[in-house]
């Protein structure tokens, strides 16, 4: 009977145990330049993808080559060399086929493998699907956080904005009753100053509003190329003082798609602005490429602005569409426009989407959803005249802001209108049960009683009149002013809004 002696045995078992282990062990000599491997086994061979017949000394996990990040291999090594040892030590490293996988890694050294060849002896774990894993999860969790912060501010958006638009609408309507005057040189200058201003603080308002979907939107099927030439007709000016070229590349017989144009040339707007002052602050002058195309994989029209400013970070492109951030210096931009813009895509069955190769400008593409037919508008024909105020019609307003109610008032009045006023919901009431009115113009929130509370009191009672009440308010989408107005059917406008405007739907109400 053959002896085996007691060294033996544990050579063999240790043999046995390395081939089997089902994680990456290797045993060899590393420095600063090279590696030489001592032994692999079959299960670090698998996972960097090395054949079975691949001779041990072509198995060298820790080359230069093989780290994703030249860096990286410094810093293992560094480690190495200070503490002697590493545990679960994570790398990106890439297998035989150039393919990147992460690779935690356990081992201990005999020496300074960054100034001399040191023995290392290390066990490797694939954990590539752990973090594929990690970063969905990640991802799901910064989605979600982004969706609960966007829901915050988009509250918070709605009570600023309907804060805002109170003493906005009172501006704009006092300044337009102004400006019918006449007016000295400098009195008419100031006024269209304070009217230039207040039209300036509506559009962030606005912005505030789209943003946080306070806006209903008018859809029809339209052709995205002629949005987009009246988009450059409007900063034409602009692009031939700052010396902007522009290139077009945009495709014939693009299928229509169902949009609000309002707010699709917004988006447009927002996005050449931002491309133009992207080049002039890089070198003063710039090239802007447009290009649109039929996508119909994914049954998509798609228009791609395309500049060769200084670009986007890498780091900063999944922060580019949050709101106010911004790159600009302080005063020079609120941080809302590409957030308004991605919201108006979203909320279009779209997406708005940025891609920066290092050094070679910014591209923003929008996709839009086909219409699904190409439908020609009809001929609207000539608008129809303004229908003149029956003699002794009588109208009422309610406002809790007083200036504007007055404004308001003041504006009836000279279209012919008898007007009383009312402060709130409850004094209005008392009104209606004194005299007879053919309009009425409230105020959707107001104290003591609010616009709804007061229109399911005068529906009960007086049905007829109830469809001559016309609302104004700064707070709608998303709240329950929003389904109040779509289940009444009452006309409404949102403030700050134009005297005139107001009047017309005031006329074409009593008609």
């Amino acid at each position: 009977m053959t002896k085996t002696s007691g060294a033996g045995l544990e050579s063999d078992s240790f043999a046995r145990l390395f081939e089997a282990l089902h994680e990456g062990a290797y045993i060899g000599l590393l420095d600063a330049d090279r590696t030489s491997t001592l032994a692999a086994n079959p299960h670090l061979r698998l996972m960097f993808g090395w054949e079975d017949g691949t001779p041990v000394a072509d198995v060298r996990p820790f080359d230069r080559d093989r780290f994703v990040d030249a860096q990286a291999r410094l810093d293992f090594l560094q480690q190495l060399t200070r503490d002697g040892a590493v545990r679960d030590y994570l790398l990106r490293l890439r297998r035989a086929d150039g393919t990147a996988l992460w690779v935690e890694v356990t081992a201990r050294t005999e020496g300074r493998p960054t100034v001399e060849p040191s023995r290392i002896e290390a066990v490797m774990r694939d954990v590539t699907e752990r973090r594929r894993l990690q970063d969905q999860t990640r991802d799901l969790y910064s989605q979600l956080s982004q969706a609960e912060r966007l829901a915050a501010l988009g509250q918070t958006m709605s009570g600023v904005a309907h804060e805002l638009n109170n003493p906005l609408a009172t501006i704009l309507a006092c300044a337009e009753r102004l400006a019918g005057r006449r007016l000295d040189e400098h009195t008419r200058r100031d006024l269209d100053a304070i009217h230039n201003a207040a039209e300036r603080a509506a559009r962030i308002v606005r912005n505030l509003q789209t943003f946080a979907r306070k806006r209903h939107t008018t859809r029809t099927t339209v052709d995205l190329n002629q949005i987009l030439r009246e988009t450059l007709i409007i900063r034409a000016h602009e692009q031939r003082a700052a010396h902007v070229v522009i290139l077009e590349a945009l495709a014939a017989g693009l299928p229509p798609v169902f949009a609000d144009p309002h707010q699709i040339q917004q988006v447009l707007l927002n996005l050449l602005i931002n491309a133009e002052q992207a080049m002039l602050d890089a070198h003063g002058r710039g090239l802007l490429i447009l290009r649109s195309w039929h996508d119909p994989d994914r049954d998509a029209v798609v228009l791609e602005v395309s500049d060769d400013g200084p670009g986007v970070p890498e780091e900063m492109q999944p922060r580019i569409f949050d709101p106010f951030f911004t790159t600009k210096a302080v005063g020079q931009g609120t941080g809302l426009g590409l957030t308004v813009a991605y919201a108006i895509a979203q909320e279009h069955g779209g997406r708005l989407t940025v891609r920066s190769p290092t050094g070679r400008g910014a591209s923003f593409c929008l996709e839009l959803p086909v219409s699904g037919a190409r439908v020609r508008l009809p001929d609207p024909g000539p608008p129809a005249p303004t229908p003149d105020v029956p003699r002794g019609s009588r109208a009422l307003v309610i406002e809790d802001e007083r200036a504007l109610n007055e404004a308001v008032a003041a504006a009836l009045a000279d279209e012919g209108f008898q007007v009383d006023r009312a402060a709130d919901g409850e004094e209005a009431l008392v009104r209606l049960r004194e005299r007879l009115y053919d309009l009425v113009i409230c105020d959707l929130r107001m104290p003591k009683m609010d616009g709804m509370t007061f229109f399911a009191e005068v529906s009960a009672s007086m049905p007829q009149l109830a469809r001559r009440i016309v609302f104004v308010t700064g707070d709608v989408a998303g709240t329950d002013a929003e389904r109040f107005l779509e289940e009444s059917g009452c006309r409404w406008v949102p403030k700050p809004f134009r005297l005139r405007d107001l009047v017309q739907v005031a006329r074409e109400t009593l008609r």
